[in-house]
């Protein structure tokens, strides 16, 4: 049902213009026959994981891992129409994408394996504003970010999303805040981390659904909210960690 609902959402905003935020080229997907082989050592291993987490859920058939390689590479070549050169010796600042494409892999398993419904949507779901906070790889060396920003390597998602929930969480949870402050950490560190992950290993399956489909339906600044209701839910522990 999920998936059927943020297919037709999706669908419906890429065809009209005002909600169209990026335009894109078109793109033919490549050849099925995609092996593992073909992707980095990071991307091998969140393929197994992402396999794994899918069969535990009861999502994903043995021939998964084929057809998420596929999604993988098809999603990497289609937003290389949209990058720019840059020369730079940052890791992140690299051809291809430093980590692994969580938001694709989490898409991927709400269609239930369908790799082909899977593109689909991605493709057309590149077109909104929100894909620039939800699927990071998306604005990766990106023609629709002023190059300054893109030499810099620095994410938007760090400095529209983490520093708006920075902001937040001074006026909302200062004791928590205050609790970062002591500890060294940034709450922007975290919540960089649980949005590149999109809430894996934080969150529950049924969470992380709840959390892609409010932020399509509602808008990206919900992605600060969650964070923001997420520092409020682990206040005490946060707390007692501190004094202890």
């Amino acid at each position: 049902v999920l998936a059927e609902l943020i297919e037709k959402f999706v669908s419906h905003l890429s065809e009209s213009r005002t909600d169209c935020y990026f335009s894109t080229g078109s793109y033919k997907a490549m050849d099925a026959d995609v092996k593992k082989e073909n992707l980095s050592s990071v991307q091998q291993l969140g393929v197994e994981m992402t396999v794994r987490y899918g069969k535990y859920l009861n999502l994903l058939k043995e021939d998964a891992e084929n057809g998420l390689c596929f999604v993988l590479m098809n999603c990497e070549e289609f937003l290389k129409q949209q990058q720019r050169t840059v020369v730079s010796s940052l890791c992140c600042l690299q051809e291809h994408y430093a980590g692994y494409d969580w938001f694709a892999s989490s898409i991927f398993l709400i269609m239930s394996g369908d790799r082909e419904r899977t593109l689909t949507f991605l493709q057309q779901f590149s077109h909104l504003l929100v894909s620039a906070f939800l699927w990071l790889p998306r604005l990766h060396l990106s023609m629709h970010l002023p190059v300054t920003t893109v030499e810099y390597g620095i994410h938007p998602v760090y400095f529209c999303s983490a520093h708006h929930v920075e902001m937040l969480l001074k006026a909302e949870l200062p004791l928590v805040c205050s609790a970062f402050h002591m500890s060294g950490f940034t709450p922007s560190q975290i919540c960089l981390q649980w949005i590149t992950q999109c809430f894996w290993n934080y969150m529950d399956w049924s969470e992380i659904c709840h959390y892609i489909a409010i932020c399509i339906f509602l808008g990206p600044d919900y992605q600060i909210y969650i964070c923001i209701s997420l520092f409020r839910h682990l206040q005490q522990d946060i707390l007692k960690h501190t004094e202890a």
